[in-house]
């Protein structure tokens, strides 16, 4: 199909704190390749600036979600989260995305891929990247997504109808375990780390085992090229512990530096996406700090020692605010088992349409 002359029907919308593109897979070419090749060039990678296509120069507003009616009964769609370079041409399907997450729910009904209930609707959707599922809860009064509301996240501004993620079998989402090296506790290059994955694989680390305070600016860390290095590096070397093997080209996992609370929440948190400092977290970045953390022996559990028994609720600062997750994990067991897992968050439609790629 000649794209450029006919343009693909393509909905832009604030998933939480990121944006992308969101698609009906039959919109799409079914081949990977050809799929892959228009979505760069929708987005305007490569280049720093994206100035010839949809893309906002970061990784945080290069992405896309592709989304499908689902085959499984238990499940309404499929979604295909798909991160783009931005000055490189890569496409990755390695991770999950719970920002985009949010907007999955209101894009199906919107798009008739699910019908809408009066007052509220639930969308089941399969993330295709873990196979593992998360209930969208949003309101639809009257039968239509609601994106007005009074929920504010941080690092967006404004506020929003609130969506709630509910996640299930994100356990091992990428490396088939909770705790890929079978391990609560390991070294790499010579400092204790916590390696986890609940929906997405991360790395914990202590902030002051690489000289920081973990309170650092977004702009003071991403202007230290010698500590991005070494977060690379050492983020390589975590890989191969966890059985994920050569990550030079993937965008996981994540490492994610913990410190003592300082503006009213649990844990301090800087994040690396892969290496470049995110400027928040990532939902289910969040959800798998947090788990790891509740696991005794674990990187930053002392830290939990603080935190309140009668809620399983967690504040976790960042760069830019905070995110509150629910995490609910049962570590009597071998190996421990996530109970439950969700976040609130917002999303709103910026436009729907027509893109044209670059030719």
């Amino acid at each position: 199909m000649d794209y450029e002359a006919t343009g693909v029907r393509c909905t832009m919308l604030r998933g939480g704190t990121s944006r992308g593109l969101f698609f009906e897979a039959a919109d799409l070419p079914a081949d990977p390749a050809e799929r892959d090749d228009l979505l760069l060039r929708l987005m305007g990678t490569p280049d720093p600036r994206q100035i010839d296509g949809l893309g906002g120069s970061t990784t945080l507003t290069s992405k896309v979600a592709v989304v499908s009616p689902s085959n499984d009964p238990d499940v309404d769609v499929d979604y295909l989260f798909l991160q783009l370079g931005v000055d490189e041409a890569t496409v990755s399907d390695r991770q999950n995305c719970g920002n985009m997450l949010s907007g999955i729910g209101p894009f199906a009904v919107e798009r008739g891929l699910v019908p809408a209930q009066d007052g509220e609707t639930s969308v089941r959707i399969r993330m295709v990247n873990s196979d593992s599922v998360a209930v969208a809860t949003f309101p639809t009064p009257g039968g239509r997504v609601e994106y007005r509301g009074d929920v504010a996240i941080a690092g967006v501004p404004g506020t929003a109808a609130p969506i709630v993620l509910a996640f299930t079998d994100t356990e091992g989402s990428t490396t088939g375990a909770l705790l890929p090296t079978g391990n609560v506790r390991d070294t790499v290059e010579g400092i204790e780390v916590t390696c986890v994955d609940n929906g997405m694989p991360v790395v914990l680390v202590l902030a002051e085992a690489f000289g920081l305070t973990g309170a650092e600016p977004h702009e003071e860390l991403a202007a230290d090229a010698e500590l991005l290095e070494r977060v690379d590096a050492f983020r390589r070397k975590a890989a191969e512990l966890m059985g994920m093997g050569d990550v030079s080209a993937a965008s996981v996992p994540k490492t994610v530096l913990l410190s003592a609370p300082r503006d009213g929440g649990q844990v301090c948190t800087r994040s690396f996406i892969p290496v470049q400092p995110h400027s928040s977290i990532g939902v289910l970045g969040a959800v798998s700090v947090v788990t790891g953390m509740l696991l005794p022996g674990a990187v930053g559990h002392e830290l939990t020692a603080a935190w309140p028994s009668d809620t399983s609720r967690v504040d976790v600062e960042h760069p830019t605010g905070h995110l509150v997750v629910d995490v609910v994990v049962d570590g009597s067991v071998t190996p421990p088992r996530v109970v439950r897992s969700g976040v609130v968050r917002t999303a709103r439609k910026l436009f729907d349409g027509t893109a044209y790629p670059r030719a």
